[in-house]
C-alpha cells in the first residue's frame, strides 16, 4: 500500500506527497500527459526530442547536471507511447534544489539553436544505431503499422522516421513545448524523508508563479476490432529467423488487464513457461521465445516473440505457436499453474515498492491515467483471476483474426504483406 496526500495548485499542477521517513533520501518525479501517441503524423519523434532537450538547459540554468550532481543527486528521463517523465533522486535535506531546477525548465527552456542542433543529432544517431543499424532493430518500425490502422501507437517513440526529427524547425520545437510543458499538463509526485507543509511550501514558491496553459484534450482516433489476421513478411541480414505475433489487449487499468498479463506469464515468463518448455526444451524448435504486454493506457498488445533455430521453417514454428495458444483457450488451466504466476507478479509488485523512486513513479502513471487508487489495487486484482476468468480471456483475445503476424526471414528474400 503506498499512503499519498494530494493537493493542486492554482496553476492546475497536482502534487501527490508520500512520506517515508526510514530513507534519508527523497524522489522527485514529474509526469507530463504527452507521448508520442501525441504527436501528428508528419511531425513524429518529438516527444522522444523533448526528453533530450529538456536537459540542454533552461532560461536561468544553463547546466542541468552539474548543480544536481554537487548536492549528491542523481536523475533521468523516458519516453513512452502514452507520456514523459522526468525523476530525480537526491538527499532529502537538498530537495529544494529538484525543485529549482525543475521548475525553471517548467517555465522554460533556453531555445538555443545550439542545443536543438546537438539534441537532433543525438536523436538522430540513436535512430540510427539502435533501429537502423541493429539486428532486428527495425522490427517495430515495421510491426507497427501492420498492427494498427489508425491509432497513433503505429509509430515507435523514436519516431515514424529520421526527417521528421531532421526538419524540425525551433518553431515545430516551441509549438511542442508550450502545447504540453504546462503545470496543468503535468503530475508531480514527492517521495520520501518530507514532509507535506515542507512541500506545499516548496510548490507555492517555486512552480505556483509558472502560468497555466492552454488544456489539452487529447482527442486520438481508436482502433477498431481487427477481423481479420495480417501478415508481413520481411528480410534482412540477421543471425536468425524470428517470429513476432501481437493480439490486441485491453488496456492497461481496465479490470481485466490481469487476466491478459497473467494470460502473457503463462505463455512466455521465464524458462518454465509454456512457450519455452514446449518450443525450446521439447520442440527445439525456437533458439529464444518470450511472451508479454505492452501495459499501454490505450489498449493495447500481447507479443509473443522468437528466434527460432537453424534449419526450422517459419511456417512450421508459427503452427507450433498457434497449437499452443489454442491450448490455453480451449483446455482449462490449473489452479498450481495460475497460482504459480500469482506469486511471480506479486513477488514483482512487492519488489517494486522497495524502491522509493518506483512508489513515486506508480503514483504518477496511476494519477495520469485517472484514479491515483490504482496503485494500489494490483494486489487485488490479482488475486481475482481464476483459470475460468484466464480461459476466458484467452478465447476472447488469442484469436487469429486478432493477430497480425510477422516473419523477420534471415535473407536477401523479397517480403510481402498481405
Amino acid at each position: 500500500m503506498i499512503n499519498y496526500q494530494h493537493f493542486t495548485l492554482e496553476n492546475g499542477l497536482e502534487v501527490y506527497v508520500h512520506e517515508d521517513h526510514t530513507t534519508p533520501m527523497a524522489a522527485v518525479n514529474i509526469l507530463y500527459n504527452v507521448g508520442s501517441r501525441d504527436e501528428e503524423e508528419n511531425k513524429t519523434g518529438f516527444a522522444h526530442l523533448f526528453e533530450h532537450l529538456m536537459f540542454g538547459g533552461s532560461k536561468n540554468i544553463p547546466a542541468y547536471d552539474e548543480p544536481l550532481q554537487k548536492v549528491g543527486g542523481e536523475n533521468n528521463a523516458f519516453t513512452s507511447p502514452d507520456i514523459t517523465n522526468y525523476y530525480i533522486t537526491l538527499p532529502s535535506e537538498n530537495v529544494e534544489t529538484a525543485f529549482w531546477l525543475e521548475s525553471d525548465r517548467m517555465m522554460s527552456l533556453s531555445f538555443d539553436p545550439k542545443v536543438l542542433e546537438v539534441q537532433r543529432k543525438v536523436v538522430i544517431e540513436e535512430f540510427k544505431q539502435r533501429y537502423l543499424n541493429q539486428p532486428y532493430g527495425d522490427v517495430w518500425l515495421k510491426l507497427r503499422p501492420l498492427i494498427y490502422d489508425k491509432h497513433p501507437y503505429r509509430w515507435a517513440t523514436i519516431g515514424k522516421e529520421i526527417s521528421h526529427i531532421e526538419e524540425a524547425t525551433m518553431d515545430d520545437v516551441k509549438g511542442f513545448f508550450y502545447k504540453y510543458y504546462l503545470p496543468n499538463n503535468a503530475i508531480l509526485v514527492v517521495a520520501g524523508d518530507i514532509t507535506v507543509p515542507q512541500i506545499k511550501d516548496l510548490c507555492q514558491k517555486w512552480f505556483e508563479p509558472i502560468p497555466a496553459g492552454e488544456k489539452y484534450i487529447r482527442n486520438i482516433p481508436q482502433e477498431m476490432p481487427q477481423i481479420q489476421a495480417k501478415f508481413l513478411e520481411i528480410s534482412a541480414k540477421v543471425p536468425l529467423n524470428a517470429i513476432y505475433k501481437a493480439y490486441h489487449t485491453p488496456k492497461r487499468f481496465d479490470e481485466q488487464f490481469y487476466n491478459v498479463d497473467l494470460l502473457s506469464d503463462i505463455l512466455g515468463r521465464g524458462k518454465s513457461s509454456r512457450l519455452y518448455s514446449k518450443l525450446v526444451k521439447e520442440k527445439q524448435l525456437f533458439n529464444n521465445v518470450a511472451g508479454y504486454v505492452t501495459a499501454s493506457l490505450d489498449p493495447g498488445l500481447l507479443i509473443i516473440q522468437g528466434n527460432l533455430n537453424e534449419g526450422v521453417s517459419l511456417e512450421d514454428a508459427n503452427l507450433a505457436i498457434e497449437e499452443l495458444v489454442a491450448d490455453l483457450a480451449n483446455i482449462p488451466l490449473s489452479e498450481n499453474e495460475l497460482q504459480k504466476v500469482k506469486n511471480q507478479t506479486e513477488s514483482t509488485l512487492a519488489f517494486a515498492e522497495v524502491e522509493l523512486l518506483s512508489r513515486a513513479m506508480n503514483l504518477a502513471f496511476a494519477a495520469n491515467a485517472g484514479n491515483v487508487d490504482w496503485c494500489n489495487h494490483d494486489a487485488e486484482r490479482i488475486a481475482a483471476v481464476t483459470p475460468k476468468t484466464l480461459q476466458t480471456m484467452a478465447k476472447q483475445i488469442l484469436r487469429k483474426e486478432n493477430c497480425s503476424t510477422m516473419y523477420y526471414r534471415a535473407s536477401g528474400e523479397s517480403s510481402s504483406e498481405n
